[in-house]
């Protein structure tokens, strides 16, 4: 009995905490291209992680996702192995949309699942197909994993093109 009862209390400790911590972090505002809420239209939530330059940087964002996810990948690298990506992929994401220069790569790494992989010729046109894809209760995610170097200054541009487009729909 006393084992139980020691189990018990440890367990509701170890909840007491995890309640302090979200809403201690709850507070704290959120950094902008950081998986940043840009807008919600339609129940689709647009989230802004620019900033997210690298193929693990763009899993941990994916990984956090609690909803399909239409994913809007690409940039400056034709080197970089998005089948890293592939199982956390398959579970999480309903349509993946890229842009940048030499990024087929992207959908040859996904060329033989049963996920649309939308080639897009800038960020408005990316936003506006994730737009008409999405359903309520969808995420649509701007988190390339790689460089913005081919058509955008920065990440910080990128994003910016990111959120207007979003604005503009």
């Amino acid at each position: 009995m006393p084992v139980t009862l020691a189990a018990s209390v440890i367990n509701k400790t170890g909840e007491i905490r995890k309640k302090i911590l979200r809403e201690s972090f709850s507070s704290f505002p959120q950094a902008p291209y950081r998986l940043e809420t840009v807008a919600n239209i339609h129940g689709i939530e647009f989230i802004n992680d620019s900033g997210a330059c690298s193929i693990h940087s763009t899993w941990f964002s994916m990984e956090s996702m609690g909803k399909p996810v239409i994913w809007i990948a690409g940039g400056l690298d034709s080197v970089l192995d998005y089948s890293e990506l592939a199982s956390l992929v398959a579970k999480k994401v309903k349509a993946i949309i890229y842009l940048g220069h030499e990024n087929e790569i992207i959908r040859k790494a996904f060329d033989d699942t049963e996920i649309p992989v939308i080639a897009a010729a800038d960020m408005k046109e990316a936003v506006s197909i994730a737009y008409y894809i999405g359903k309520t209760g969808d995420a649509v995610l701007l988190s390339p994993g790689c460089p913005s170097k081919d058509r955008f200054e920065d990440f910080e541009l990128r994003g910016e093109k990111f959120r207007v487009a979003v604005k503009d729909l």
